[in-house]
């Protein structure tokens, strides 16, 4: 998948194992955040390729296992919580993951403290029914180098009526209290027909191999739909053109 490609490219740079940090410092951080507000929290250890999620009573509402609590992951994908999202509200979170970061990448340091990504995402729940997740991030940068060293990311069961009743995606500056990015990309007037299958296919994690099966058309035309798709929703594109992207 490409824009997973994309972000363990920028995520995982290797200049980042310079950082100092102390990552019991995090541990312990992420640790009180699942603790205080009832959530499940991951923190994603950039230089060691590992996230460690802490699990509330959240957890057992979204059926998740708590058999291990706290878990290690050796990897900065928490799967059995990545699973569980709507396959549509999955592409939607690492693209704007991607755009989060390029934004963040592009942005004075000393300011970067201020911005998170606040979003509302479908979730299966213990019942295997789907409902809405607040979902927040926030990224912890490395003093020694400037990198991105941690992510934190927190999952709360949303409060009915105090946000929106459908997904939706922003980037907020705390500081001010304002809303920076709004998402305003309707993927159905975006993209073709063929392309909004595809897409469903590549967030059900289908290769390209297997998507070619599905709907019977070769390997070639599965990666020119899936370059369509980046390029329409400018994934590549710099930083001005995604502000342009979104109101």
């Amino acid at each position: 998948m490409e824009i997973i490609e994309k972000l363990n490219s920028r995520l995982l740079d290797q200049s980042s194992r310079k950082c100092k940090l102390d990552a019991e410092v995090y541990r312990q951080r992420a640790l009180m955040y699942s603790q205080m507000e009832g959530a499940v929290s991951v923190l994603s250890d950039m230089q060691a390729d590992k996230s460690y999620v802490y699990k509330s009573k959240t957890a057992i509402a979204l059926g998740l296992s708590m058999k291990e609590n706290p878990s290690e992951i050796d990897s900065i994908w928490e799967e059995e919580i990545i699973k569980k999202i709507h396959p549509d509200d999955r592409v939607k979170k690492y693209i704007h993951e991607l755009r989060f970061y390029e934004m963040m990448d592009a942005m004075d340091p000393e300011l970067r403290a201020d911005y998170s990504v606040l979003s509302t995402i479908r979730m299966k729940d213990e019942n295997n029914e789907y409902r809405l997740v607040k979902h927040r991030m926030f990224y912890i940068y490395s003093p020694d180098n400037g990198k991105l060293r941690f992510a934190l990311c927190l999952y709360q069961i949303a409060l009915e009526g105090i946000l929106p009743s459908d997904s939706a995606f922003m980037i907020i500056n705390m500081a001010k209290g304002e809303i920076v990015v709004k998402d305003k990309l309707n993927y159905q007037n975006i993209l073709s027909k063929r392309e909004l299958e595809i897409l469903k296919y590549i967030g059900e994690g289908y290769a390209s191999k297997e998507i070619a099966g599905f709907l019977s058309i070769s390997i070639n035309t599965v990666s020119r739909h899936r370059q369509n798709i980046l390029e329409k929703l400018k994934v590549k594109n710099s930083v001005q053109a995604f502000k342009d992207s979104f109101y």
